[in-house]
């Protein structure tokens, strides 16, 4: 039987399984082999029952797969069995070298398709958390905070001094030169949210400013993966508070 090596990249979501598209569920269901990130529910691995499953997960701080080694197992497993599905938590082009994976898959010649999932910058809407409000803000930025030698990103300098809303990925372990950063340009009051395991039953927001948050999240410890948002709209976790609470018969 002629094999036809294919690469699908499938954002698997935010961490919630039931978060994933149902074009991602179809992929799977196709798949001869499944190359998943750390981050992704093993609970997704069922809609593959016949396929080949290899976790491939980097995790900060902790032993992991290359991405050296993940192209070439993309390769490798593509063109002996096929159908390989890169399940990536979040979307496959944010902040996740989907590119990175798709392109060397072409430069062997493989078929190649993406499914886009929904990317973790849109957690902080599950905990009430505006992005955009009217008239609180109408833009938001958003950046990692770490680059690819480890250290601080600029634009974490250039965000506390302009950025509306600034929704960072990969800051908890610098919170406190994110926080320096936004005290440096005087925004010491601004709301600050921490949405850690976002979608997830474990799931918990830490919320207070720039001036307190790392005393909070001292006491409460959120956990990785987690996001940062820096912005008034972070003010609103889990709160009602743009309208006031109205009787029925007054709404009537």
């Amino acid at each position: 039987m002629r094999i036809n090596p294919k690469l699908t990249l499938v954002g698997a979501g935010p961490g919630d399984p039931e978060l994933i598209t149902i074009k991602g569920v179809k992929a799977l269901q196709r798949a001869d082999v499944v190359l998943y990130d750390a981050l992704v529910d093993p609970e997704l691995l069922q809609y593959a029952p016949q396929a080949i499953h290899i976790p491939v997960g980097k995790r900060a701080g902790r032993a992991s797969v290359s991405q050296t080694t993940i192209n070439r197992l993309i390769v490798e497993k593509a063109k002996r069995h096929g159908h390989v599905v890169r399940l990536k938590g979040g979307d496959p082009f944010v902040f996740a070298r989907g590119f990175e994976e798709l392109n060397y898959a072409q430069s062997f010649g493989l078929e190649t398709d993406v499914v886009i999932g929904i990317s973790s910058v849109m957690l902080p809407g599950y905990y009430g958390i505006p992005l955009t409000c009217r008239g609180v803000n109408q833009s938001f930025t958003v950046l990692t905070a770490t680059t690819s030698d480890g250290v601080l990103s600029d634009e974490v300098i250039h965000a506390a001094k302009y950025a509306p809303t600034a929704i960072i990925f990969m800051g908890l372990g610098k919170l406190d030169r994110v926080v320096d950063a936004y005290q440096a340009a005087g925004r010491g009051d601004l709301p600050v949210a921490i949405v850690s395991n976002g979608s997830l039953e474990n799931g918990k927001v830490v919320s207070g400013t720039v001036d307190d948050i790392l005393e909070k999240a001292e006491q409460e410890k959120p956990a990785a993966p987690a996001l940062l948002i820096f912005g008034e709209g972070a003010s609103e976790a889990n709160s009602k508070t743009l309208y006031p609470k109205l009787e029925l018969q007054e709404i009537a």
